[in-house]
């Protein structure tokens, strides 16, 4: 009935509020002793209209594209177990933080326009505005080889410029190719190049995809 999920739900409250409280508490300690930095609140995102069949696991692969995932929770309704279709991610810096945001607002998943933005830290500090943010000219490329590795994906997008980063989706229990990576290129001009000369072309016998990340292909 209704009394008793409001009677959990702020039942959930305090005692979320008691926990974290102690881990800040904690975090405060252990900057005074070991100058150990606090999680960073700050790399923490939200995202929303997530598809229900979308779990914890499939969630960090899919934020593994704009970095490393230091944690992917999916939230649950806890009498049901069913997800209530929102989630929250953090990364490992803020940097990536950004360009998950950049990759993932309004990426088509399964048919539903992810929301991601940044999470609000306790204590909320003003948002940076969007203009600061340093621009990411990430590409998705869909539908490779299972032969072709992060290495072998450099080396195709290096012939139309500079590549920082080229990352080829793993499973995680097999360690396979799941088909699809990102490839960060190092400027707008050189990203464009890259999409004109290879979507579409013939790779080991597959025609790839590339497009911007998080547009719809």
């Amino acid at each position: 009935g209704q009394i008793s999920d409001q009677e959990e739900a702020s039942w959930g409250a305090q005692d979320f509020g008691s926990t974290e409280a102690q881990v800040s508490n904690w975090g405060a300690e252990a900057d005074d002793r070991e100058g150990f930095p606090e999680p960073r609140e700050d790399a923490k995102l939200y995202v929303g209209n997530l598809p229900f069949d979308v779990d914890s696991e499939k969630l960090a692969q899919i934020f593994e594209g704009a970095g490393v995932v230091e944690i992917a929770e999916v939230i649950y309704n806890r009498e049901t177990d069913r997800s209530r279709g929102f989630a929250f991610v953090t990364m490992s810096t803020v940097e990536e933080a950004e360009r998950a945001v950049e990759m993932f607002h309004r990426y088509d998943l399964n048919g539903r326009l992810l929301v991601v933005n940044k999470a609000s830290p306790r204590g909320s500090r003003p948002e940076r505005p969007p203009r600061e943010y340093a621009p990411s000219f990430s590409v998705y490329v869909g539908n490779l080889p299972w032969n072709v590795d992060s290495a072998r994906l450099e080396q195709v997008f290096s012939e139309h410029g500079k590549v920082l980063s080229a990352r080829v989706m793993l499973e995680r229990d097999t360690g396979r190719s799941r088909g699809f990576g990102f490839v960060t290129m190092a400027s707008e001009t050189e990203m464009n190049d890259a999409i004109a000369a290879l979507d579409g072309r013939d790779l080991d016998g597959r025609a790839i995809r590339v497009n911007i990340a998080g547009e719809r292909p």
